[in-house]
């Protein structure tokens, strides 16, 4: 995902379950007492950002069994997100990271510059089947350092019964988006939904019009750029979307959603175990709509990637990748990718899951040219990140035309 915000990654974590899962920095390293007599490794501590209490449960399960198959005990225990980071910096200078570590993707390149984790090869961790935009995201400087079980993105939730009450069609293409937005806007509702707040939520949602328009994050001052600002401004200008959207998180979209304020909406999978309680919305599912036919959609990737810190111990780091091979495999990928809406990072696995939960199918396609959001700019990306999101703001309020706005932009990213 990310410094303080994470897009679509994880949904937001209870305070309470938070306060009683942090662990200070000097807990999570290696014990000596872990370690049998004759040197043998009995139990390994593993550390995320899972400080949901529901979901740290869930996620404990699966580390003790596949502890188990490793033959050692998981020692497991989380901070909050906003926290993880900064800890893990602390842990590895002073030498005390867990055996195990979850990361946000986005932070694996920050991490990794500072020597604190160890390439998966090393260990003869197997990264078949996965797709170039998912090993990227665990990757830096050409060498996988993180899997993730599972990943996820951002497609086009639609209003059935509104659309088809409305003659419209699911949109394909931008100006098929703006006719729909508009026919569907009616007192009450407005046609499309958005998040482009200032943060890298804001800038997570604005990527595939972007990248599917050939916008580059490298170069933020093009036509291309300016082109899919455009279309947000024309969509918030014309009424279609509530000017709102400045302010909106991902969460607040996804209850306009629900309670009929808007008729289409940007949103990830995460939000479908909550909609399907909703009995009486009707609601599909497709791969956000593209400037013209046959441009390539290509959205950003979400997930979080498990990692083996460096350490002084290779007996540990060999328990500690067994650990994560197990947690990358076939069956723990469905398994996590059916609890959570989620897409299995290899892609025979995903094929599989799209025909058993055909909700989760534009997310399936959409994955498979999914992009890292740090494959151009490695850990320079929360500069351009920034500009982006500042860029969407002051177009979006009619501060800066699209072309002004990116300008500043790429002076942003270009740290002025």
């Amino acid at each position: 995902m990310i410094s303080a915000v994470r897009p679509p990654t994880r949904r937001i974590a209870a305070f309470l379950g938070a306060a009683a899962l942090v662990l200070a920095a000097s807990g999570c390293g290696a014990g000596a007492d872990t370690e049998s007599a004759a040197g043998e490794v009995t139990s390994i501590t593993a550390l995320d950002y899972y400080t949901d209490a529901t979901e740290h449960a869930q996620w404990g399960e699966r580390l003790t069994s596949c502890g188990k198959r490793a033959g050692v005990t998981v020692e497991h225990r989380s901070v909050p997100g906003a926290s993880l980071v900064p800890q893990v910096l602390r842990q590895a200078s002073s030498r005390t990271l867990p055996d195990l570590l979850m990361l946000d993707n986005p932070d694996v390149q920050q991490i990794a510059r500072t020597g604190a984790l160890t390439p998966l090869d090393r260990f003869g961790v197997d990264s078949g089947g996965f797709t170039p935009g998912i090993l990227s995201a665990g990757s830096y400087r050409g060498k996988v350092y993180g899997l993730a079980p599972t990943v996820s993105t951002v497609a086009l939730f639609y209003n059935k019964d509104m659309l088809a009450e409305a003659g419209v069609a699911v949109p394909r293409t931008w100006d098929e988006l703006k006719k729909a937005a508009a026919k569907l806007t009616r007192p009450g509702r407005y046609g499309m939904a958005v998040d482009a707040n200032p943060t890298f939520e804001g800038t997570w949602q604005f990527l595939p019009f972007l990248w599917s328009n050939g916008g580059d994050e490298t170069r933020l001052d093009t036509p291309e750029a300016a082109q899919a600002l455009r279309l947000w401004v024309d969509l918030l200008k014309s009424g279609s979307m509530s000017k709102s959207v400045l302010n909106w998180t991902q969460a607040d979209v996804h209850d306009q959603f629900v309670a009929g304020r808007t008729a289409m909406m940007v949103n990830g999978p995460w939000r479908i175990a909550a909609m399907n309680k909703e009995e009486r919305l009707h609601w599909g599912v497709a791969p956000l709509p593209v400037r013209r036919p046959g441009q390539t959609l290509i959205t950003p990737l979400g997930g979080e990637v498990w990692t083996v810190p460096n350490s002084s111990s290779p007996a540990r780091q060999a328990k500690a990748a067994r650990v994560l091979a197990c947690l990358n495999d076939p069956s723990h990928m469905l398994a996590t990718a059916r609890q959570y809406f989620t897409v299995p990072s290899r892609s025979a696995v995903a094929s599989r899951y799209a025909q058993q939960v055909p909700s989760m199918a534009a997310f399936v396609e959409s994955v498979e040219r999914a992009r890292a959001r740090t494959v151009r700019l490695g850990d320079r990306w929360p500069q351009a990140a920034t500009g982006i999101y500042t860029a969407v703001q002051a177009a979006l309020t009619g501060e800066q035309t699209p072309e002004e706005a990116l300008r500043n932009a790429q002076r942003i990213a270009n740290g002025g």
